[in-house]
């Protein structure tokens, strides 16, 4: 298995995170997207034409977009490592919040990690106002993340799935930043990030970044 990725990239360490966790052996091959641009060119492109990373193969397949890359991962690999999805109605349940992340709280929290983070590491100014009102959408959703986890043990119930795996990248990054006193203030949502973002496999995406 090959993921074509970065290890600053968010959505490439989605993927890793799912590998770890599957106990599963790949080959990172580096994209340098910010000195050479390379996820805009060949031979990348013809991985992904949209440009964006991370790309996977698997033998003979090839993948983008990184949820679904790990959907493939964990339907493929369900004997390896964590189970991180199952079937019939418990499955039904995951996917709910697992479009949740991808469609309430990934963009949010993505305009955010580009302000807060992102920005000011390029040198680039914060724009005050964006962050002022993506945080009040964050804030939002982590009321409703605040309700769900006093039902369940995880978002997507009892058990660690795709859907806690997924939110790590921008939780880790947002962690640093002024907005983490939102995930603080909710005690089940301080709990359960604490939880998540000790996780073995986790750690070792963060130790790729550590040692790059």
């Amino acid at each position: 298995m090959k993921v074509h990725g970065a290890v600053y990239s968010t959505a490439s360490q989605r993927v890793f995170a799912c590998l770890y966790e599957k106990q599963l052996e790949f080959e990172l091959v580096p994209i340098d997207m910010i000195g050479a641009g390379a996820h805009k060119k060949e031979p990348f492109i013809s991985l992904n034409p949209f440009g964006q990373v991370p790309a996977f193969e698997d033998g003979d397949l090839t993948l983008f977009e990184s949820r679904a890359i790990n959907l493939y991962i964990a339907h493929a690999y369900a004997d390896k490592g964590t189970q991180l999805v199952y079937d019939g109605k418990k499955m039904a349940t995951v996917s709910v919040w697992m479009e949740v992340e991808a469609h309430q709280f990934g963009p949010v929290a993505l305009k955010l990690v580009w302000e807060l983070v992102l920005n000011p590491t390029l040198g680039m100014t914060t724009d005050a106002a964006v962050v002022q009102e993506a945080a009040a959408k964050l804030g939002q959703v982590l009321d409703i993340y605040e309700a769900r986890l006093g039902q369940s043990k995880y978002l997507g119930g009892d058990d660690f799935t795709l859907v806690d795996l997924h939110h790590l990248p921008f939780i880790q990054s947002l962690m640093g930043s002024q907005v983490k006193k939102l995930f603080d203030s909710r005690p089940r949502v301080s709990a359960w990030c604490t939880q998540i973002l000790a996780r073995p496999a986790w750690l070792k995406v963060v130790a790729m970044q550590v040692n790059n």
